[in-house]
């Protein structure tokens, strides 16, 4: 039995973008949709904790993680990525 996680990508009405395979291009897209404003992006996680948006930091924070989000936002939009595990 393998485990196959999926990427969910939600706009910021919740309206869903994308399911993807690859943390790489969730990250890609992600960082596409959000990029549009004056502001850098921005990854929000935890307790209203940010960093800068790299594929190693979106890694680490869904490393072991399931069914868990990220937000990547700007002043101008932002998205949300979810992990969860495709369940047979």
């Amino acid at each position: 039995m393998t485990k196959i996680y999926i990427y969910c990508l939600f706009d910021k009405d919740g309206v869903l973008e994308g399911v993807y395979s690859s943390l790489k291009a969730v990250h890609r897209d992600a960082i596409k949709i959000c990029n549009h404003g004056l502001s850098s992006v921005r990854v929000l996680y935890g307790d209203d904790k940010r960093a800068r948006p790299s594929l190693s930091t979106l890694r680490n924070l869904f490393k072991g993680e399931i069914d868990t989000t990220v937000t990547y936002l700007s002043d101008a939009n932002r998205v949300v990525i979810l992990k969860t595990k495709l369940k047979e």
